[in-house]
């Protein structure tokens, strides 16, 4: 006989916050009391509060032993609690920490490569403080990708509702540049009265707007992702686009239109029109010229970027004698600084497009003493050590999931000198760097780098060396 489960209407209750989860949504506890002979204790996540913050919220399931909870008043303020500038704060799941001065938020992100590190058995005094943006730590993203409702407005995803869209009016992480060449297809498309893509029924045109411009060249790329090709009925209407961005936004270097006719929410092309201008965009940093496709992985901050690879390069230090083995490589982004000061580098990724892209870039930059191998790490490894030998200096940057401990264990055994991980997951850098203890490599430093002000993420840059 099964026992039907209790159900209590939500409830509006005082409790504070004492600390944030790794998604920077603040958590709290509450004894829920239910009639019975003990109270039952309720472990709530209150989006959008601080550390120490004493608030009422709504408890969505108090039946449960989590629950998510809805912020209803702060009854007493962090004194590091800020107005948010962004009219989008409350409901859009961007920028979640809009609301805390910077220097706290710096400090969080510190304190979580630290828990990071002590849950694997380093000391935590390995971490340095996180390095901040210096001045204003706004408008510094070089790409954005916005999502089309079915109505046919653009915005953002809810925060803890993915199929809502929140319409946009400003978003103070974009470019001004980027923010205003965006809004003018959004008005465009409420002139064509055009439709957006429904992902329950699969119906509509437009489904995603992606917008990408380098810092230092200036050049704009606009991608709209749709369900039919340009033409036939939608003729007139593209025509008009192309004319509103080149009279108002010269800048706009390659406006292409890519269809997507996939279930899947990805911003991905089943076949790519120019519209206008060709398709891809220069970007520079640190000196070297990219080519930027649509799908081109490039680090979306390009001034903290910057920071990253000195930080690698200082921390790595590179000799002009030495050959180089980089895992993850992609486009290049660390491999071209590198490879100007060793003497061979090898570099290897699994996507394809990124190894030519890599290559081409190699080119362009007068860059002749490198291997580009598209390959998955794991299997890549063994083919450029055949070729390279042992390598000096190993250089990896692997996706937020980590390398993974087979990878790992293979670098371990390879046996590089030093070796330079560049993570934008503490968590899963931390299990990666354990595995190599047991090959005799003790980790140095690990600096932080702030690549998303006004977001829970962080950047670390870290070297190891062989004892």
């Amino acid at each position: 006989m099964k026992i039907a489960r209790e159900v209590l209407e939500p409830r509006i209750m005082e409790t504070e916050i004492s600390h944030l989860d790794n998604k920077g949504s603040g958590q709290a506890a509450v004894w829920i009391d239910r009639g019975q002979d003990k109270p039952r204790k309720v472990k709530l996540t209150v989006p959008k509060t601080l550390p120490g913050e004493k608030v009422r919220a709504t408890v969505a399931w108090p039946h449960a032993k989590r629950s998510k909870a809805t912020l209803e008043e702060v009854v007493e303020a962090s004194p590091e609690r800020v107005a948010a500038p962004c009219p989008h704060f409350d409901l859009c799941g961007g920028c979640a920490w809009q609301h805390w001065q910077y220097e706290g938020q710096l400090r969080q992100k510190t304190a979580h490569v630290k828990e990071s590190l002590i849950s694997q058995g380093f000391d935590p005094e390995l971490v340095e403080d996180t390095i901040g943006m210096e001045g204003n730590p706004w408008h510094y993203r070089n790409k954005m990708e916005f999502t089309f409702a079915a109505d046919g407005s653009m915005g953002l995803h809810e925060q803890g509702n993915f199929r809502n869209i929140i319409p946009l009016e400003t978003c103070l992480i974009a470019g001004s540049e980027m923010k205003d060449a965006v809004m003018e297809v959004a008005a465009w498309v409420k002139d064509q009265e055009l439709s957006g893509y429904d992902k329950d029924t699969h119906e509509g045109l437009l489904r995603h707007l992606m917008v990408r411009q380098s810092f230092i060249t200036g050049e704009i790329m606009l991608g709209l992702f749709a369900t039919q090709t340009p033409d036939g009925e939608l003729t007139q209407a593209v025509e008009d686009l192309k004319q509103r961005i080149e009279e108002k936004y010269p800048k706009v270097k390659s406006l292409l239109w890519l269809v997507n006719t996939d279930w899947a929410d990805r911003t991905q092309s089943e076949d790519t029109h120019v519209l206008s201008g060709r398709d891809f965009i220069y970007d520079e940093i640190g000196g070297y010229r990219y080519r930027l496709w649509f799908d081109t992985f490039f680090q979306t901050n390009p001034v903290q970027a910057q920071k990253l690879i000195d930080l690698a390069l200082e921390m790595a230090q590179p000799k002009k004698d030495e050959k180089m083995l980089e895992l993850f490589c992609g486009v290049g982004t660390f491999s071209l600084p590198f490879a100007s000061r060793v003497d061979k580098l090898a570099g290897i990724e699994i996507v394809e497009s990124s190894i030519e892209s890599a290559k081409r870039n190699a080119a362009d930059n007068g860059i002749s003493n490198t291997y580009f191998l598209a390959e998955n790490a794991r299997y890549g490894i063994d083919r450029v050590l055949d070729q390279l030998g042992t390598p000096d200096l190993l250089l990896l940057d692997p996706p937020r999931s980590g390398a993974g401990g087979k990878v790992m264990r293979k670098i371990g055994r390879s046996q590089p000198k030093r070796i330079v991980y560049v993570s934008c997951n503490p968590e899963s850098f931390a299990v990666d760097v354990k595995e190599l203890e047991q090959f005799g490599y003790t980790l140095d430093q690990v600096q932080p780098v702030d690549l998303f002000p006004h977001t829970m993420h962080v950047e670390c840059v870290a070297v190891l060396t062989l004892n």
